[in-house]
């Protein structure tokens, strides 16, 4: 009788992966004429499982992500063949759908025309957003400062939820990047009043006037920009600065001008709570995209990571605290920091 070798590479233990496939093999690999399937581990090699004469070793790969089959040589057995299946079979090769990684699962099978959708995609959500605000804006619906600080809090956490739609390489970061960076231009335009729109210079300036964008919008698109194309979405550096800059310091001026009644004592403008909310909406936010990357693989949550978070959104708070932050813009301030102390414990 031929011998049939199946070698399965799997980031799993070999026991784990005894225990999760044999019932799978049972109900889907056969023998004809009626004989046994006698399936059972072997007993010297815990890797190796017999079946009837087919011999079944289990290969761990810390490495590869997939559980993947590879089939070498299958035989027939007293004139019938048998055959195993887990998922679909191409060439000679099984992949087992239910562990297909998220991140293929949002991308068309040519690259080049998936970054193109995607940046097209993200660029559409990124100016509905904002057409969206202009509108509650233009309407008078909630108060100025309120409605100009969720757009800072909205639009940069939207846009890194798009991220998973493009590819991992610098194509991918280039054509995302290439989002906020059209926003640059058109700050550039509506700030130099080259171009009029009155409904997103109201959402964005404290005072309706359009040449404010020139500050803080342009700082906080280019943050965005340069945070895309250098980190990207495998580095904690660029998920600190972004969440810090859009939740942190957004919830710390909503939060401190509602409650913010105790000053701090060496800046009479900024307030504890306003401090405090700084620090848990920027620690929260990086904690939740730690974990939304890592489900697509991009990254692996750990806690040595979440420590990291703290750390930077602890200084971030601080930094957005002290007097010079009446001097430079938070814009400017928080990233920066949230990159600086990044670096150092990252």
């Amino acid at each position: 009788m031929a011998a049939t070798t199946v070698y399965i590479f799997s980031p799993l233990s070999c026991s784990s992966t005894f225990d999760l496939l044999v019932p799978k093999i049972k109900s889907q690999l056969g023998l004809g004429l009626g004989l046994g399937l006698g399936l059972r581990r072997n007993s010297n090699t815990p890797s190796l499982l017999s079946v009837s004469g087919a011999t079944l070793s289990f290969s761990p790969s810390p490495n590869n992500p997939h559980h993947t089959i590879n089939i070498n040589s299958i035989s027939s057995v007293c004139g019938f063949g048998f055959g195993l299946r887990l998922g679909a079979i191409s060439s000679g090769r099984i992949l087992n759908r239910d562990m297909k990684p998220l991140a293929a699962t949002m991308r068309l099978e040519n690259p080049v025309v998936s970054d193109i959708c995607a940046a097209s995609l993200t660029g559409c959500i990124a100016l509905s957003l904002l057409r969206f605000w202009g509108e509650i804006a233009n309407r008078g619906i909630f108060d100025k400062k309120l409605n100009r600080k969720l757009v800072h809090i909205s639009v940069g956490l939207v846009f890194m939820l798009c991220w998973p739609m493009f590819s991992s390489g610098d194509r991918g970061s280039i054509l995302a990047g290439l989002v906020p960076g059209l926003n640059i231009i058109r700050m550039l335009l509506l700030g130099l009043g080259i171009m009029k729109d009155e409904a997103i210079v109201k959402s964005m300036s404290r005072n309706g006037d359009h040449r404010e964008l020139l500050r803080g919008p342009l700082y906080y698109a280019t943050t965005i920009t340069l945070a895309c194309i250098i980190y990207w979405r495998t580095s904690p550096i660029g998920i600190a600065a972004i969440c810090n800059l859009c939740a942190g310091d957004g919830f710390a001026d909503i939060i401190g001008r509602r409650f913010g009644s105790h000053k701090i004592p060496y800046n009479r403008n900024k307030s504890l709570i306003g401090s405090i909310a700084m620090a848990s909406a920027g620690f929260l936010a990086s904690i939740g995209y730690m974990y939304y990357f890592s489900s697509f693989g991009f990254l692996q949550e750990r806690w040595e990571m979440v420590l990291g978070f703290l750390v930077v959104s602890l200084a971030s708070a601080l930094v957005e605290s002290l007097p010079i932050s009446s001097e430079l813009d938070d814009n400017l301030t928080v990233p920066l920091t949230s990159i600086l102390v990044g670096i150092l414990v990252f």
